[in-house]
């Protein structure tokens, strides 16, 4: 079974995007650090901290930038953060928006944590790793500047920093400091804290947007469950089989062969997670069912045929079984739904 510890490999991209801004080369650095650049194509992958870690310092080395860290955390965009960065971007203020971060930060980089408190007319936010290897100079100093880069462009304002400071020691030019946060950072303290003005918890953010934030929030809390309970693989499967559609449904063998294994073994991993390949597959079909059934531009017979179901009585059995209605009266449901809101 996949663990479910480490980091998402989406955290690479923002790397790659760091090296490429500078104007290096991307399979340059591969090679110089040993790094098969092929699993950023599994959008599902993860790496352990330390390969996280290892790589960072190798781009520092690479780049000759011994800033890599903060300049990379500049560079840094909500779309970086997968999921978790669209529900950030669409919560109602700066607060909610680090409250989201706590709950789903597992998705992207289990063992990294940001807590924060009142301090009398402060806020301080703290970083720290569970991991069992402390956080390198160069991944805490890119999570405190990604964070405070999206806190600014989420808000759209310039937020001021009272004062930063880091519990490893500092390199000998701090420009590059006051450049990102505008104060010099205390080094070697006892924590990672950035402390603010608590007035920037009520900043609004820009795109703020309720609805998209409910549909992001309901997918977040999915795979942030299916991580905790050990269920990797099975989202890995499932998010490929989503892919297939509507061009093919793909069959049990079709699905072992994609990930490299046989049928019985496909099976048992999925059985290890609490699940099935018929499960699995009933979900596939419902989820994109619900998504054509909430556009008006497909009727329910086209939506069985893209299901790749023989006939649309066949859909119209199953959708029933999932949701206790037909497709008909959901659709009219959540037109009904919409209206309510509107005028509500």
């Amino acid at each position: 079974m996949r663990s479910s510890q480490g980091m998402a490999v989406s955290m690479l991209f923002p790397l790659k995007k760091a090296i490429m801004h500078k104007g290096f080369d991307f399979e340059q650095f591969c090679r110089y650090a040993s790094m098969d650049a092929v699993i950023l194509q599994d959008v599902e992958a993860r790496i352990d901290a330390e390969e996280l870690e290892r790589l960072m310092y190798a781009a520092a080395e690479f780049t000759g930038d011994d800033h890599f860290g903060l300049h990379q955390g500049q560079l840094t965009d909500t779309a970086d953060l997968g999921i978790l960065g669209y529900v950030m971007m669409h919560s109602d203020d700066i607060a909610a928006a680090m409250k989201a971060y706590q709950r789903y930060n597992v998705i992207v980089c289990s063992g990294y944590n940001v807590e924060w408190e009142l301090d009398g007319e402060d806020v301080l936010f703290r970083f720290s790793s569970t991991n069992s290897i402390p956080m390198s100079r160069h991944c805490m100093e890119d999570m405190a500047s990604s964070l405070y880069h999206l806190m600014q462009h989420m808000s759209n304002r310039t937020i001021p920093m009272r004062h930063i400071s880091f519990k490893h020691s500092g390199p000998s030019n701090l420009e590059p400091y006051v450049n990102v946060f505008g104060v010099i950072p205390r080094f070697e303290r006892e924590n990672n804290v950035m402390r603010m003005s608590k007035d920037i918890l009520k900043y609004p953010i820009l795109y703020s947007d309720p609805r998209l934030l409910r549909a992001f929030e309901s997918i977040a809390g999915d795979i942030k469950e299916k991580l905790v309970q050990g269920k990797w693989f099975t989202e890995r499967v499932f998010q490929w089989m989503m892919k297939c559609m509507p061009n093919s449904f793909p069959t049990l063998q079709q699905t072992a062969e994609q990930f490299e294994m046989s049928t019985r073994t496909l099976q048992a991993k999925l059985k290890e997670e609490g699940t099935s390949f018929h499960d699995l597959s009933a979900n596939v079909r419902k989820e994109i069912a619900v998504s054509y059934l909430n556009r008006k531009d497909y009727s329910i017979s086209e939506i069985a045929y893209l299901l790749h179901f023989s006939e649309p009585s066949a859909f119209h059995n199953a959708f029933k079984k999932w949701t206790g209605v037909a497709p008909g009266q959901y659709r009219a449901n959540m037109a009904q739904d919409r209206v309510s809101g509107e005028t509500g």
